[in-house]
């Protein structure tokens, strides 16, 4: 005698979209594995370029040492956080279009090309903007 499931079997656009709500959580999943680990090696970079700044120029940025200044620099830190998050932009859209393998290339090159896309604007931001404006 066969055994009968208790439970009714979804209609097809259910299981559709169950299955599509299960495949968009795995890729939000993998896409912050790849794009967060690699956020503390961006801020890093970042960081790191702003202690050479005020190493190398440190008598100019001695004023801006304060309260007011830290607080200007947590506020840039933050927009370059909110510009990191474009990458899930690009895994969203490019996500479902590629093969796996193709796309952790994409994503390495997206990640390279960003990070040194930030650090040119990071320096050109410091050098133009907030060297002149110390005082």
């Amino acid at each position: 005698m066969e055994k009968q499931d208790s439970q009714p079997m979804p209609e097809s656009g259910q299981a559709t979209r169950g299955s599509a709500q299960g495949s968009g959580w795995k890729g939000l999943i993998g896409a912050a594995r790849f794009w967060e680990p690699r956020r503390l090696l961006y801020n890093l970079l970042l960081f790191v370029v702003v202690v050479i700044w005020v190493t190398k120029t440190w008598p100019h940025f001695r004023p801006a040492m304060n309260l007011e200044g830290l607080g200007l620099a947590s506020g840039l830190g933050l927009l370059a956080n909110v510009c990191y998050c474009a990458a899930y932009l690009a895994e969203i859209l490019i996500q479902n279009a590629t093969s796996t393998a193709s796309w952790n290339r994409q994503r390495w090159a997206i990640w390279v090309v960003g990070t040194l896309l930030a650090l040119v604007f990071e320096n050109y931001w410091i050098a133009d903007e907030i060297y002149p404006f110390v005082q």
